[in-house]
């Protein structure tokens, strides 16, 4: 009984920490968002010539740090974490996936963190808030005898799920991001530990950075007579997230190839492009689309038709780039732009409920983790009378996903760090 009070009141006390040490990230996304929204988004309206400066000046000034000396916090952190699942890791390859979960690592990611939402790259928090819930554990596990029961693996897994569910404010978000997308360990063993920890870090967590989270609920289902367009809805925004990861693979590869042999002229080339992308849409293909997202999962999107190809080169780019964050605002924007032009007719909760059910799929056809997919979507909308069909179209992506693509995202970054 001892035993079992000591080793919840660590946990608690660990998903404290964690919940306090999010909210630096969720103040630097804010920054980036309060930014963004400086721009005209897709309107005819001028902006001050400086806001051009952040993406052209910020971006090679992050390339030049990011694949220089602060090489060691280029892009989301997790490789370490899914490569320490593996059972039959080597010893040395061990060793380094811890070495990429210290706290001096965490610290060399914030200023190219800083520089990313800055500069409007479109990665959000997601990967490093994870990152850095697996950090807080590993260091601690010398320290705290309860955590010294866990495994590096299985405690770098809890840790990452509940730095995401802090910071989203969603601990059921970070259990399910942490079985389906982070532990090879399923179970009690890890959901109960995330589930505490998330729990907690929420309590001290803030809403900052998280424009696309509604604060006004929708309730209402989608009509059944719509539930054909709602199935080719998934189709397609599955194929297009198929082809996102078939795009970014090849992408990430040449381009860290370019970076590692003629940085400077390719750093200021890229720069001026998504400075060039940024003038041309307003400011939508900045940051993770959130400033989008969240007015379409209401249905009242006012997006052009032509928003989808600036914020797809925008995320290939900034995720091949090795910007520090993930790919899921990213590819729910995606399916949310993609969508929305083309529901324009209808009423606002049909609207909505296509908009929601094309991000869901977009997002798990890139990333193959259906049920984290769903609930994500359900956690910035809210809708409960959707839910089902969310986690249908999420499940129906993953499908194709698997038939039409031999790797996810992830699944590419573990076998990449893996092979390095």
């Amino acid at each position: 009984m001892t035993l079992a009070l000591s080793r919840l009141l660590t946990l608690l006390g660990c998903g404290l920490l964690i919940g306090l040490l999010e909210v630096p990230l969720q103040w630097i996304s804010e920054l980036g968002f309060q930014l963004q929204a400086l721009w005209p988004m897709g309107t005819a309206r001028s902006w001050p010539l400086a806001l051009v400066a952040l993406p052209l000046l910020g971006t090679p000034l992050f390339l030049a740090l990011a694949w220089g000396p602060l090489a060691t916090g280029r892009g989301g952190g997790l490789g370490g974490l899914l490569a320490l699942q593996h059972s039959d890791l080597p010893s040395s390859q061990r060793q380094r996936a811890l070495a990429s979960l210290t706290p001096s690592v965490q610290l060399t990611r914030l200023p190219l963190l800083l520089l990313t939402h800055v500069s409007g790259l479109t990665l959000g928090i997601e990967s490093p808030s994870a990152a850095l819930g697996a950090t807080v554990l590993l260091a601690l596990r010398s320290r705290l005898a309860p955590l010294a029961a866990f495994s590096p693996a299985l405690l770098a897994a809890i840790g990452g799920g509940a730095g995401l569910g802090a910071a989203f404010r969603s601990p059921l978000l970070g259990v399910t991001y942490a079985l389906e997308e982070l532990s090879a360990t399923k179970g009690i063993s890890l959901v109960l530990p995330t589930l505490a920890l998330a729990g907690i870090g929420t309590l001290v967590g803030t809403d900052l950075g998280q424009p696309a989270r509604l604060q006004t609920f929708l309730i209402g289902g989608l009509r059944p007579q719509l539930w054909p367009w709602a199935l080719l809805v998934t189709a397609a925004c599955a194929l297009v997230g198929v082809a996102f990861v078939r795009l970014l693979i090849p992408l990430a590869d040449q381009l860290g190839q370019r970076l590692r042999s003629r940085l400077w002229p390719t750093a200021l080339a890229l720069g001026g492009g998504l400075a060039l992308l940024a003038v041309v849409s307003g400011g939508l293909s900045l940051n993770d689309g959130s400033l989008s997202l969240g007015p379409a999962l209401t249905g009242r999107a006012d997006t052009p038709w032509w928003a989808a190809l600036p914020r797809l080169l925008a995320s290939l780019f900034s995720i091949a780039l090795g910007a520090p964050g993930g790919l899921m605002h990213d590819t729910m924007t995606l399916g949310a732009v993609v969508v929305a032009p083309w529901v324009q007719g209808l009423s606002a909760p049909d609207q909505a409920a296509l908009i929601a059910i094309g991000a869901a799929a977009l997002f798990s056809g890139a990333s193959r983790t259906p049920l984290f997919c769903a609930l994500f979507v359900f956690t910035l909308q809210g809708n409960p009378e959707l839910l089902s069909l969310l986690l249908l179209a999420s499940a129906l992506a993953t499908g194709l996903s698997r038939v039409l693509s031999p790797l996810s995202w992830s699944e590419h970054q573990s076998e990449a760090y893996l092979g390095a």
